[in-house]
């Protein structure tokens, strides 16, 4: 059988392999590719390559710890957490010790990052002193994951332990989620301006979000250095607004997370896609977000009593498509394998 593509195609994986990136016209055609194609495999197959080189096999292990349950009046319409989803109708927020227990478990089984999650009207003093809190306990690195913030709060975030914030502009923002795209971005440089990691990911991915949207968003990850950005895609919680439209497979996911991987060229350290799944680990993805306390995508407390991934079965699924999940993080190290990348691609382009 005879291995042919287009010459299209061919050009933009030859511009994804020099690690240069793509734009959002690029990507929009390549989102476009059928799924069966052999077009859609030449692709997986070359993000799955430039990732495994340049992140040099490490599956990346960021665990989600989701500090409270509350019905949040913000109402995003994709959160199971909303006071309009009716799930959840009285606070709960975990212990102390549920905190730290999480936290002591998750290093001692190697997570390489602590992503700390709280809903939307969460006390920000509070999250500080869990920051502290948990700096005394373990030295596994820490992520906010948190409301829109100032200056003067990134800057807390740092005192307290922090040394990153995960923080996206959603697909449907302003129209699924009461806030404004620009007051998420102006979280997002501030982030960088105080000298937090800015993690993100391109979310939540719906059936019926359009592919410009899709790859803008690809494209901002890149424009603003996200330490890492990927796919994450929607589920749906029960009663949920968006059941009529389904969800994405995780085929299509799959596809995304190789595209998003060519559209972020050298400026990554990993590459996430949620929730886990194996069929990504060859697309490009290396970041897997193990979960346990409360989840937007869960009508559990406790979506380690529910839905989420533990840190055995995503180390199990590292193993099994061939990623090193014991191997040090890129995320957090000051010189990586990525940077000592893209300083041989300059060097090259310099020679040459």
């Amino acid at each position: 059988m005879s291995w042919h593509i287009s010459p299209k195609v061919k050009g933009l994986l030859k511009k994804g392999e020099d690690l240069t990136g793509l734009n959002q016209e690029e990507a929009e055609f390549l989102l476009q590719l059928a799924i069966e194609s052999k077009e859609t495999y030449a692709l997986m197959e070359t993000a799955n390559r430039i990732s495994r080189d340049q992140f040099g096999n490490k599956g990346e292990n960021q665990y989600h710890i989701g500090i409270n349950v509350e019905p949040c009046p913000f109402n995003c319409k994709f959160c199971s957490l909303a006071k309009s989803a009716g799930i959840f109708t009285t606070a709960i927020p975990f212990s102390n010790d549920d905190i730290i227990n999480w936290a002591t478990n998750a290093e001692v089984k190697n997570a390489d990052g602590l992503n700390i999650m709280t809903t939307g009207t969460y006390s920000f003093d509070r999250l500080l002193e869990v920051g502290k809190m948990l700096r005394e306990k373990v030295s596994t690195p820490l992520v906010a994951n948190t409301r829109d913030i100032n200056h003067k709060e990134g800057e807390q975030l740092l005192d307290a332990g922090f040394v990153g914030a995960y923080h996206a502009v959603r697909l449907g923002e302003g129209e699924d989620t009461p806030f404004k795209r620009e007051k998420r971005i102006k979280t997002i440089q501030v982030i960088k301006d105080v000298g937090l990691s800015w993690m993100n990911c391109v979310e939540p991915v719906g059936p019926e979000h359009g592919i410009k949207e899709i790859a803008e968003l690809m494209v901002m990850a890149r424009d603003y250095s996200a330490t890492y950005s990927g796919v994450m895609r929607r589920i749906n919680f029960p009663g949920s607004p968006f059941e009529p439209f389904g969800m994405i497979t995780e085929r299509e996911m799959a596809r995304m997370v190789a595209v998003s991987r060519l559209v972020m060229g050298a400026v990554p350290r990993a590459h996430c896609l949620h929730e886990p799944s194996p069929l990504s680990l060859i697309a490009g993805g290396n970041l897997f977000f193990p979960e346990v306390g409360a989840s937007p995508r869960d009508s559990a407390a406790d979506t380690e009593k529910g839905r989420g991934t533990s840190i055995e079965e995503c180390r199990q699924m590292f193993r099994e498509t061939g990623w090193d999940p014991d191997l040090p993080s890129n995320c957090f190290e000051a010189v990586s394998t990525i940077e000592m990348t893209a300083e041989k691609e300059s060097l090259k382009a310099a020679l040459y």
